[in-house]
C-alpha cells in the first residue's frame, strides 16, 4: 500500500426486496448497541447482549464468505531506492515486498496492484485455505497453499495487474454494481496490512468518486476503513460480500492509516480484468480532444454561458473529435446521456463505453446545445509494453553490479543524442548489493578487453569467461568522451 504524503453519490437502486438497506440498518443498530455496551451503559441489558451477539454473527458470516478469495502476494525483485542527494547515481536494490490480491476466477486469475509487482523477479501467492485443490501432485503440509504466480499483464495508468496461478476451484468474489455504491455505506477491507495476512477492518464509504490527484482523471472509492501498507491489491467489499473495489493507496502524514483509504472502483477493475485476460494489456481510450475544467475567470473571458464543466481547449488534427465536428471553446455537458462536469467523469464515460459504436457527446456552443457522435479510439500504452523497465532477466549484469540495456535508437534518444560509437550497453542503474565499480547511469560500455560489446547478453558472456582476480578493462563512453575503466573481478 502506497502512503501518499502530501460528489455526491448516485442514488442507490436496490431492487424490489430492499434487503440490503435493511441489512445496513441492522448492522448500524447492532454496532450502536456494541458501542453502548463498551461504554458500560446499563452494564449491558439482555437485549443489548443479544444485539452484540447478532453483530458478531453477521460480521463472522461476511468475513467467512470473503476471506478465502483474498490472498497474500509475496514479491521478490529489484526496485529503485533513494540514492541520497540530488545528482547521485540511480540505485536499485533486491527487495521483498508484501501485498494482497483478489481471486476473480476459479481457474486462478488474481487481481492486485501494479505497484505491488513492479520490478518483480518472483511472485508467489499464499492462499487462505491450504486444503484448496491444486493442479498436479499435492505438496505436503502448509506449503501447498503457496503457489508460484506469473504476471499476465498490468496497467500503470490504473495501477492494476493480473496474476495467474495453476489452481482450480478457487473461491471468488462477485462484482458489486458501482452505480449502487453510496456515500455512508458500510464496507469491509480485507488484505495483509504490514504482512498480517487475512486481516479484516470495517468502515464506511467516505466518497464514491474521489479524484485523489488533480492531474489524474482516475477516480477512487474513498473509505475510512483502516487500511495500511500491505493492503494494496486487497478487497473492499459490501455487506453482501461483493467487490466494491481494489484497495490501492492511502493518504497519510505518518505512513499509517488515518482514515483516508482509496480503492479503484469495481467498474474499472472489471474492465481492466477482461482486457488483461484477453489481450495482456489495457489500451488507452481517446477521442483526440484536450479539455480544461472551467473556472469563473475562463467562463467570463471566453463569454461562455456557464462557469462549470469542461471546455475544449485543443483538438488533435484529423482525430475523432475533429472529424466529428467539435470545436475549441465547446463546453461538454453530457456523454452517452449522462451529465459530465469533471475530467474524471469524461474519462469514466470513455472506459465504460462500448467502443464498437460512437460516443454521443452533448456540448454547449453559441448558447445552444448540440450533439455529436465521436468515435473512441484505443491506443496501446507504451509504458505497459514490458513488465518492468528493470527486469532482472533482461537487465541485470551481476558481475558488474549494474542494470543495463542494449543501445538502440530509442536508448540513444534517452541518453540525450548521438553517441561517439553507436552500439554497446547503457548503464541504467547500479545495485546496492553488488555495486563497487565506478559506473554511473548513462555510461555506455563499448568493449571488454578489446572485445566488442553488442548487447547485454554479449556483455554477460564476456564477463563470465573471466576467472576471479583476472584483470578486465572496460571501454566506456561518458559525457561524449571515451575512457578506460579497469577492475579485477572478485567472484
Amino acid at each position: 500500500m502506497r502512503a501518499v504524503h502530501v460528489d455526491s453519490a448516485q442514488k442507490s437502486q436496490w431492487g424490489p426486496s430492499q434487503a440490503l438497506p435493511r441489512r445496513w440498518a441492522r448492522i448500524a443498530s447492532l454496532a450502536l448497541s456494541a458501542s453502548l455496551l463498551s461504554l458500560g451503559v446499563a452494564r449491558g441489558t439482555p437485549a443489548q447482549r443479544s444485539s452484540l451477539r447478532q453483530l458478531d454473527a453477521e460480521l463472522r458470516d461476511i468475513t467467512a464468505k470473503v476471506s478465502p478469495a483474498v490472498v497474500q502476494v509475496l514479491v521478490t525483485g529489484y526496485v529503485a531506492v533513494d540514492a541520497g542527494s540530488p545528482g547521485q547515481a540511480a540505485v536499485v536494490s533486491r527487495q521483498q515486498r508484501l501485498g494482497s490480491g483478489v481471486i476473480l476466477d476459479p481457474s486462478g486469475y488474481i487481481m492486485t496492484n501494479a505497484h505491488v509487482i513492479r520490478g518483480a523477479q518472483q511472485v508467489q501467492v499464499v492462499l487462505t485455505k491450504p486444503e484448496l485443490r491444486v493442479d498436479g501432485p499435492p505438496l505436503p503440509g502448509k506449503e501447498r497453499s503457496v503457489l508460484s504466480a506469473r504476471v499476465v499483464g498490468f496497467t500503470n495508468y490504473f495501477d492494476l495487474a493480473l496474476l495467474k496461478v495453476e489452481a482450480t476451484e478457487l473461491p471468488t468474489l462477485p462484482f458489486a454494481d458501482s452505480r449502487t455504491v453510496s456515500q455512508g455505506q458500510v464496507v469491509i477491507a480485507v488484505g495483509s496490512p504490514l504482512g498480517l495476512d487475512n486481516s479484516v477492518t470495517m468502515g464506511i464509504v467516505s466518497s464514491t468518486a474521489r479524484q485523489a490527484k488533480p492531474d489524474s482523471p482516475v477516480v477512487f472509492v474513498q473509505t475510512d476503513a483502516p487500511i495500511n501498507p500491505g493492503n494494496s491489491g486487497g478487497a473492499l467489499v459490501d455487506l453482501d460480500g461483493r467487490l466494491v473495489g481494489i484497495n490501492t493507496f492511502i493518504l497519510s502524514q505518518a505512513g499509517g492509516s488515518e482514515g483516508l483509504g482509496f480503492a479503484l472502483p469495481s467498474s474499472i477493475v472489471g474492465l481492466v480484468y477482461e482486457s488483461l485476460r484477453t489481450k495482456g494489456r489495457v489500451d488507452r481510450r481517446a477521442i483526440g480532444v484536450a479539455i480544461q475544467t472551467l473556472t469563473p475567470v475562463l467562463a467570463k473571458g471566453l463569454g461562455l454561458p456557464r462557469a462549470h464543466g469542461l471546455v475544449v481547449c485543443d483538438l488533435e488534427l484529423g482525430g475523432p473529435g475533429d472529424a466529428a465536428g467539435l470545436e475549441i471553446g465547446d463546453v461538454m455537458v453530457e456523454a452517452d446521456g449522462r451529465p459530465i462536469a469533471t475530467p474524471a467523469e469524461l474519462e469514466g464515460s470513455l472506459y465504460l463505453h462500448d467502443v464498437t459504436r460512437p460516443l454521443r457527446l452533448a456540448v454547449l456552443r453559441d448558447g445552444s446545445k448540440r450533439t455529436f457522435d465521436v468515435n473512441v479510439q484505443e491506443r496501446t500504452d507504451r509504458t505497459d509494453s514490458v513488465v518492468s523497465p528493470l527486469d532482472p532477466e533482461a537487465n541485470l549484469v551481476r558481475r558488474l553490479g549494474v542494470m543495463a540495456e542494449t543501445v538502440t535508437a530509442d536508448v540513444q534518444n534517452r541518453l540525450g543524442g548521438r553517441l561517439r560509437i553507436p552500439w554497446g550497453v547503457a548503464v541504467v542503474a547500479r545495485t546496492v548489493e553488488l555495486a563497487g565499480l565506478d559506473l554511473s547511469p548513462g555510461d555506455v560500455i563499448h568493449a571488454v578487453n578489446s572485445s566488442t560489446v553488442a548487447d547485454v547478453d554479449t556483455l554477460r558472456r564476456l564477463l563470465d569467461s573471466f576467472l576471479p582476480g583476472e584483470a578486465i578493462v572496460l571501454q566506456i563512453e561518458r559525457a561524449e568522451g571515451l575512457l578506460f575503466v579497469g577492475l579485477e573481478l572478485t567472484e
